[in-house]
């Protein structure tokens, strides 16, 4: 997986995808979700996922990823989540192509974010914070010192202290250009950058809008770090799919939407999920109401204008599409075929 993905343009392939789904070429069905508490207590879930992908000159893509978790996990030096995904075969509708989730997983999240900061974050900026020092933070530092290798300072905070100690002497020793830091709490991390990524477990809003001073971009990659205060005082909302952001329970905008504090400005069924809003129902709703700006791929291909943080602050909030998934491994297996790699496995 590590050596496909070295030879792939994760960025631009995580791109490409966006503007299909933008475009109404991708098939997203509805998310299977099975939550459980395991013998510590722990929160434990299992995401399935499936989607399908518009490929110029060739037949869809098309894929699933079972993506699993426990809470618990971290504390005795597993990662939090893990799991599979796998490409169909088109013609006999077996699975073709299986590789682990997690690793993959991460590296679509981090792409989507340094696609998001190219178009709607700061016009210059050369700090960096990270609220949650797991892998997902890991894997985003990694892609941040290739894609903005000026962008050197880099603020770390985690509620586990020694994780995010360790996730210090990691950047020093993978990317010693960087200078590291690790804030003795989330609102000292805050303050220091002008660019922000939550890569928490957290299930409760800590970070309020007071934090953010304006010109603040912050990619709320995880469920729930940002209090309702911050999304109604953004300059600007974007999204990667209106209709599963709202839909889901646990996710603060969703919450927001689902109360009609946060209005989303179209329609998404047809891009395989339900419905939120519109452009009518966005302009006729109350001056108090929110309308969301749009999607990132919507301002990929020009429907919507980029907002960048100015004279406040603005939230990057995806919900992690399947079919960002899909796309990637199929660019990853396209690299394991050209270069060799990988193994056959006779399992029909």
């Amino acid at each position: 997986m590590l050596a496909c993905l070295a030879h792939v343009d994760v960025c631009e392939e995580v791109t490409q995808v966006l503007c299909r789904h933008a475009e109404g070429r991708v098939e997203l069905p509805a998310e299977g979700y099975l939550p459980w508490a395991n013998g510590e207590g722990a929160y434990c879930r299992s995401l399935a996922m499936l989607g399908a992908v518009d490929v110029d000159g060739g037949p869809p893509l098309r894929g699933m990823k079972l993506i699993n978790a426990a809470t618990s996990n971290p504390t005795h030096g597993r990662e939090r989540a893990a799991g599979l995904v796998m490409l169909f075969d088109p013609e006999t509708a077996r699975p073709r192509v299986l590789a682990e989730a997690g690793w993959l997983s991460a590296t679509r999240t981090a792409a989507y974010t340094m696609v998001s900061l190219r178009h709607l974050g700061p016009e210059r900026w050369d700090a960096t914070a990270f609220l949650g020092c797991g892998m997902l933070a890991r894997v985003h530092i990694g892609l941040l010192a290739t894609t903005y290798p000026r962008v050197t300072r880099l603020h770390l905070y985690d509620t586990d202290p020694r994780r995010a100690e360790e996730l210090a002497a990691w950047v020093r020793e993978r990317h010693p250009h960087c200078t590291v830091r690790v804030a003795p709490g989330a609102r000292q991390a805050v303050a220091a950058a002008q660019v922000v990524v939550t890569t928490t477990t957290a299930d409760r809003g800590y970070l309020p809008a007071a934090w953010l001073a304006p010109g603040t971009f912050v990619a709320h990659v995880s469920l729930a770090d940002l209090l309702p205060d911050a999304f109604l005082t953004a300059q600007g909302v974007f999204v990667d799919d209106v209709g599963l952001v709202a839909a889901n329970p646990r996710r603060i905008l969703g919450q927001l939407m689902r109360e009609g504090r946060i209005t989303g400005d179209h329609p998404s069924a047809d891009h395989g999920s339900p419905g939120v809003g519109s452009a009518s129902t966005a302009a006729s709703a109350p001056a108090s109401v929110k309308a969301l700006s749009g999607t990132l791929g919507q301002v990929l291909i020009g429907e919507r204008p980029p907002v960048r943080p100015t004279t406040s602050h603005v939230i990057s909030n995806p919900f992690g599409m399947a079919v960002l998934d899909v796309g990637l491994l199929g660019a990853v297996y396209g690299a394991a075929v050209r270069l060799g790699l990988g193994r056959t496995l006779t399992l029909y």
